[in-house]
């Protein structure tokens, strides 16, 4: 008789207490990508016949939230799922075998996701602040970096000496440092090769390291108005055909317009360059730069080199927080659709902390994420760190009398 009263006091007052329904920390971070976009560019990237066991939007929330909670197998994605229960029903997907999850990771193309990557950028381009320089160019720095692999589990991926991998090449914004651009390759695809797919905006200045040094590609930039900042060579020719005054600084040894003097360079009929020395105080080393800018100063040309080793940070975080190490599939498709979500993740990531405005790193974010993947908490005052409201307590009640 008693259970039987507080039954029915429960069910009076779940009937009668006016609440705000919350969606799951994850629904909310999934609400960032059009539902009617992804739906169209899964039409466009579907091979074979219709899905019926599982769907395109059931495949990237799995692998999103394997992505976000750190899980480390397709069996321990699906259990995690099968945990939720009716919780999927919210975030449009549904419960998959783990058969069906490593099918379609191997059949249909990577392609929907790498779309999918461009389209989250624009997004998140809108919304980023500013670069750190006085200029309103758009800066990118480009770079590649080996995706180890397993040459027994995936002896597609031959690279050198008994070894395996893949290669990522990024194009980082440094308007909040998000990945702009990004292609994924065999190993022995040369940086430079990769680098001549990529379409940067007019005015933009690209830096890069020796690695890319093509002066075919040098004058193809020159001539679409993309600037570039890049180390030398120790063995190009030059000529030097005018030297700036160097006295105001310390640390510039030389500021110079250089005309290369090769043959390559004399047949492709290379406009000057400028030559520019400097000397780091802290470390006392000597870097020369080489590069097609001249309306900036020189100490801002070495800034802009300096500046790169945000790239590097971003393959050592991305390699560090997000599963690109450790693959669900051995096919080539299963790894790069992995590859792909992980870097749409990425997006998702930097799309919140530039709205919100936060001082989080994305490594903050992501742990905050992690651990509240599914609980019902606005989304943004969980970032921010308030504490919940009385809508909060009274949804996480009812959950409770569920």
């Amino acid at each position: 008789m008693i259970q039987w009263e507080c039954e029915q006091a429960i069910e009076s007052s779940r009937r009668t207490r006016p609440c705000r329904i919350l969606a799951q920390c994850l629904a909310q971070v999934l609400n960032l990508v059009p539902r009617h976009d992804f739906e169209r560019l899964a039409e466009a990237h579907h091979v074979g016949r219709k899905l019926r066991s599982i769907s395109r939007w059931s495949q990237f929330v799995a692998l999103t939230m394997g992505q976000l909670a750190g899980r480390r197998s397709l069996r321990d994605i699906v259990a995690n799922l099968d945990a939720q229960g009716p919780r999927l029903y919210h975030l449009g997907a549904r419960r998959v075998a783990r058969s069906s999850l490593a099918r379609v990771n191997q059949r249909q193309p990577c392609a929907l996701y790498e779309a999918l990557f461009g389209e989250l950028y624009q997004r998140c381009r809108r919304r980023a602040p500013g670069h750190k320089f006085h200029f309103k160019n758009k800066l990118y720095s480009i770079d590649s970096s080996l995706i180890d692999l397993s040459l027994k589990l995936f002896p597609w991926a031959d690279f050198n000496r008994g070894k395996a991998a893949m290669k990522l090449h990024v194009g980082l914004d440094h308007a909040g440092y998000p990945p702009a651009f990004a292609a994924i390759t065999a190993s022995k695809t040369s940086d430079i090769a990769a680098a001549r797919t990529l379409r940067f905006p007019r005015g933009s200045i690209i830096v890069r390291d020796k690695g890319y040094t093509d002066f075919a590609w040098y004058k193809a930039l020159t001539s679409k108005g993309i600037f570039f900042v890049t180390r030398i060579r120790d063995t190009l020719i030059f000529k030097v055909i005018e030297a700036h005054d160097t006295a105001p600084h310390d640390a510039l040894r030389f500021d110079q317009t250089v005309r290369m003097t090769g043959q390559k360079p004399a047949r492709i009929a290379l406009d000057p360059l400028r030559r520019v020395g400097w000397r780091d105080a802290e470390t006392g080393k000597d870097y020369v730069f080489l590069t097609n800018v001249f309306h900036l100063d020189a100490p801002t040309v070495a800034r802009l080199y300096k500046e790169r080793w945000q790239i590097e940070l971003f393959f050592k975080w991305i390699k560090q927080n997000l599963k690109i190490k450790a693959f669900l599939g051995n096919s080539k498709n299963a790894v790069m659709t992995q590859i792909w979500i992980a870097l749409c993740t990425c997006l998702l990531l930097a799309y919140l902390k530039f709205s919100a405005r936060l001082d989080h790193s994305l490594q903050q974010i992501l742990r905050l994420l992690a651990l509240n993947l599914f609980l019902r908490r606005n989304l943004l005052e969980l970032l921010t760190g308030k504490p919940p409201g009385p809508e909060d307590r009274d949804q996480n009640a009812q959950l409770c009398w569920l």
